[in-house]
């Protein structure tokens, strides 16, 4: 019997799903503050195998898994999520200034296609307060901080939002992941059409190097986030644009506006599709950026991961790094120190002696 999903899963599941991840999140944020659990707890959770480990962008990964954006929106509980076992961290996503988001009900279970639904609409504390509570937290893996714009700002002055973004939290990211491609903000996603996304990456990336001058601290690496539903020719074009723009990595892919073979009630909500369905379409994604990325830039791959089978999956087709969301809804908090074991014995069985020597090794 598994503890988590045979028995408190089922109880969670009864209540609303925002309801209990506030809780959660409230819960997660006051036991990361228990002096020396989080280190002891990660300890326990991570096991020591070379294997895992990666260097990229001159940073030390001590597994290719990490937290996906949207879980730990305001970086309330990043000591807790590292005690897990995670590799890295994504938070967010930020706006310059905080925002509500949608209206609720914005969140719903599909239990039955292991996915979620959510049309948060970028709901957050904004930067300042999440500059000042990175600065106060204390980190177990790299953290991310995964950046937008407000609601209320046109396309046409959105490089200025992502600009603030950078400048107010470049002290406490360790990497940036551009979000142009959640479909709960209006108009979002016409960013990642090429011609756009590359002046908008340039601006961000400009950003950053200022930043670096001014602070004299390391720039951290700039990723895009793309959508999985881009039409085949688009996704190229903005792969060669996020690529030209000189960003660092490609993070691919974010939630979906499918509901292609759902079976559950709620298929008919609006927002964005994560979990199971995703997978397949996420994983060939990631097969295609690597092939077009042709080994400039590392690829982060997300979508449907729920084992250790699956984060293997998009390893081989080329991606460097995995993040896990919805897999952790519905697999509890043991899930990251599952995967990193289950990676461990995987590598092994095929013959390969680390991470990155499986990445990309069946993207043809």
């Amino acid at each position: 019997m598994h503890l988590y999903r045979d028995l408190i899963k089922p109880q969670l599941f009864r209540r609303d799903p925002e309801e209990i991840h506030h809780l959660t999140i409230a819960g997660l944020s006051r036991a990361g503050q228990l002096p020396g659990l989080p280190g002891l707890a990660r300890e326990l959770s991570l096991p020591r195998n070379p294997a895992l480990h990666q260097t990229l962008w001159g940073r030390d990964f001590a597994s290719p898994l990490g937290l996906a954006a949207g879980l730990d929106k305001n970086a309330e509980a990043v000591p807790a999520f590292g005690a897990m076992g995670f590799g890295f961290l994504e938070v967010g996503t930020i706006t310059p200034r905080a925002q509500s988001g949608n209206e609720r009900p914005r969140l719903f279970r599909l239990p039955e296609d292991d996915a979620l639904i959510n049309r948060m609409g970028f709901n957050n504390d904004g930067v300042e307060a999440v500059r000042e509570r990175l600065e106060g937290s204390s980190r177990l893996c790299p953290v991310w901080v995964n950046i937008g714009k407000n609601k209320v700002t046109p396309n046409e002055q959105a490089a200025l939002d992502y600009r603030r973004c950078v400048a107010a939290l470049y002290p406490v990211a360790d990497a940036f992941a551009v979000n142009v491609s959640s479909p709960n903000t209006p108009g979002l996603r016409a960013l990642q059409a090429a011609g756009d996304l590359r002046a908008l990456v340039h601006e961000i990336m400009e950003e950053a190097e200022l930043q670096r001058v001014r602070t004299t601290r390391r720039r951290p690496p700039v990723l895009v986030k793309l959508a999985p539903d881009l039409h085949p020719a688009d996704f190229e074009a903005s792969v060669d644009a996020v690529l030209q723009a000189g960003a660092d990595g490609l993070i691919i892919s974010n939630t979906t506006l499918s509901r292609e073979g759902l079976r559950s009630s709620y298929r008919g909500e609006s927002g964005g599709l994560s979990g199971r369905p995703l997978r397949e379409r996420s994983t060939e994604l990631v097969r295609l950026g690597f092939q077009q990325a042709r080994g400039r830039v590392p690829v982060v791959g997300v979508g449907g991961i729920f084992s250790a089978e699956d984060a293997f999956e998009k390893i081989l087709a080329g991606a460097s790094l995995v993040e896990v969301y919805s897999g952790l809804i519905y697999g509890g908090p043991t899930l990251p120190a599952e995967i990193a074991r289950g990676l461990s014995r995987l590598l092994e069985r095929e013959g390969f002696r680390s991470v990155g020597e499986a990445v990309g090794a069946r993207s043809m």
